[in-house]
This record gives structure tokens, sequence and C-alpha cells, in this order.
């Protein structure tokens, strides 16, 4: 399980370009839902911060292996996202969600369903938000 809690840290750290930092955060965790629901694990990580860290242990690289391997392994994943509240500090900002994750095969989350709440920390790089940090539990 905490594997699953590494895997979806990111999940929900998308940013979008050209746009308003809260909105295109808000857009950018629907995109990482979506991306996910496809296995698109690259769509994941192109914005991604380079110096990402999960939970205080995960960096960017383990991620990206973390989530190949448990891509690979799940045959339908459904995340549905809600609560999402966007605090703008400047070039930076904070975003707290919940997200319920589900795995149809039951080999990626074994109970098939998880309920994590998320604490994500963005920046602006260039004109694009990227996400840095994330925490998360289960709720």
């Amino acid at each position: 399980m905490r594997r699953l809690l590494i895997a979806l840290s990111f999940l929900l750290c998308l940013s979008c370009a050209h746009q308003p930092g809260a909105e295109a955060i808000r857009d950018a965790i629907a995109g990482s839902a979506a991306a996910v629901e496809a296995h698109r694990n690259a769509d994941l990580l192109e914005r991604i911060s380079e110096d990402f860290i999960g939970n205080d242990e995960l960096d960017r690289a383990q991620l990206d292996r973390l989530l190949r391997m448990q891509m690979l392994g799940a045959n339908s994943i459904g995340v549905s996202v809600s609560g999402i509240q966007v605090e703008l500090q400047g070039d930076r900002a904070t975003a707290s969600l919940e997200a319920n994750i589900t795995d149809s095969s039951g080999r990626w989350i074994p109970d098939r369903a998880a309920l994590l709440k998320f604490e994500t920390g963005w920046r602006r790089e260039g004109r694009e938000w990227r996400c840095y940090n994330a925490k998360w539990t289960q709720g």
C-alpha cells in the first residue's frame, strides 16, 4: 500500500501553461486524473519539477520507475477527484484535494479502491506551473 500511496502522490501534480495560476492547477489535477486512467505515465511526468519530492522520500526518477511498474500491472484504473482548494502566494501555490482511486484488477490497489488526501506544492517555472512536492495520507 505504501508504494500505491507514493505512486499516486504525483498524479495530481501536473500543470498547465498559459492560464492563471489557480485555474491552471485545477486543470492540471483533472488532466492528471485522466492521464492515470489512460496509463499515460509520460504525460504525468512532463510537468513535475526535476526536484520533486513525494512524502519526503520519493524523487522524480523513483516516481517514474514506480509508475511504469504500477501502470503495467493494473488493468483499469479510475480516478475521481474532489474538494480541490488552491491557495496562491505569488509564484508559489498549494493545492489540497481528495482522490478516490480504483483498480479493477486489484493488482495496484489491493482492496480495489483507496481514498487519498493530498497536499501539493506548486511553483511557476517560466510560463508553467509545476508540482515540486506532495504529501498524502489514506483517508
